[in-house]
């Protein structure tokens, strides 16, 4: 098993592992009694994960003395709202939840989200253990600590940094996951090699070319690697107020794309096709090479995401959603962009001109 230490603001206690291995879970029961983060946990899940794993993952805490309930919500983004929350926070009440009680977030990254903001808030905030079920909530959303549910203003408009009490990214979850969801997971680690590893891209397209993308070696390499990169950046930049928005690479279209797709896109779809739509814009303002662009769209495409904005969405909504972005500051949309492979960079705005461009050229 593979541990990473995220080294974090010791006053505040927030530092935590990541622990990455196959079949794991065990050893996670062992970790949770031995830390004695709490004397009963909670496992937050989504109904369709709870049938695949929650009897499982019940068992193994269990096996240590710890006393292990269970909530279920619906799948599906739809859920990720504060009716959810609420939800949840009566079930933890008439389960006699309170602050001795941990939560374990089991599932993708809308129960990681979900189940770290309810703990956040739940009695002023008590332990959460991010257990992430599918690739794209391993490599990414389980680690650093951000929360939050959506409205109809778009994602993650409400939520929390609250960091974890440890991450346990067991491989073989994996082996239920449904190809559209691995994709979507992919996603998120092109984004890494996008930003600061141009080697995996090459790693990445040869699992692609030789079939190998799901063997446990090269699934192990590249969440390592991500992780690995994730830790860094939350480490530099844990609130979220500088270096850590790189991390955004895509996202700015990307969740305007999904909004307007009424989440039919996974994210790390909409996440594929707002990297392109960076590529573009980088050439255009700061001479990403061309070569450059092509390689990001060529590992795209080798994976079988998405480069293109589907037809039947309206620009105009896409456009709209950006200007309502969480990130932006006063009146500007902030994008992260790219000098070349490996070297991001935050941008203070797009020329509105140049923005309905690109996105034309990528609806056409």
């Amino acid at each position: 098993m593979n541990r990473l230490k995220v080294n974090l603001d010791r006053k505040l206690g927030n530092s935590y592992e990541i622990h990455i291995g196959e079949r794991i879970l065990d050893r996670m029961g062992l970790i949770l009694a031995k830390n004695n983060w709490a004397e009963r946990v909670v496992v937050v899940t989504d109904t369709h994960i709870d049938t695949l794993h929650g009897e499982r993952v019940e068992a193994a805490m269990k096996k240590t003395g710890l006393r292990v309930d269970r909530i279920t919500v619906p799948p599906g983004e739809a859920a990720k709202e504060m009716r959810t929350v609420l939800s949840i926070v009566e079930k933890l009440i008439a389960l006699g939840a309170d602050r001795s009680t941990a939560l374990i977030a089991l599932g993708g990254g809308v129960i990681g989200d979900l189940t770290g903001f309810t703990a956040s808030i739940y009695m002023r905030g008590i332990p959460v253990i991010q257990v992430p079920t599918t690739l794209l909530a391993q490599v990414d959303s389980s680690v650093g600590g951000k929360t939050g549910v959506d409205t109809g203003a778009g994602k993650n408009i409400l939520g929390t940094f609250y960091q974890p009490k440890g991450v346990f990214i067991d491989l073989s979850f994996l082996e239920t996951l449904p190809d559209g969801q691995f994709r979507s997971g992919l996603a998120e680690v092109i984004k890494y090699g996008v930003i600061e590893t141009p080697e995996l891209l090459d790693v990445i397209e040869a699992a692609a070319a030789s079939g190998g993308l799901r063997e446990s070696a090269f699934l192990e390499k590249i969440i390592t690697t991500a992780c690995r990169i994730k830790k860094g950046l939350v480490e530099l930049d844990e609130w979220d107020r500088g270096l850590r928005r790189i991390l955004n690479f895509g996202h700015t279209v990307g969740h305007a794309v999904e909004a307007a797709s009424a989440y039919v896109l996974s994210h790390g779809e909409a996440v594929s096709i707002g990297m392109v739509a960076a590529a573009i814009l980088s050439e255009e303002l700061h001479h990403l090479p061309q070569d450059d662009r092509r390689r990001i769209v060529s590992v795209i495409r080798a994976v079988g995401l998405p480069d293109r904005i589907p037809k039947n969405l309206d620009l105009e909504e896409i456009a709209a959603r950006m200007t309502r972005d969480k990130k932006k500051k006063g009146e500007t949309v902030h994008f992260v962009l790219l000098k070349k492979l490996g070297v991001p960079l935050v941008n203070g705005g797009i020329p509105e001109k140049i923005l309905k461009k690109t996105l034309e050229g990528l609806h056409s």
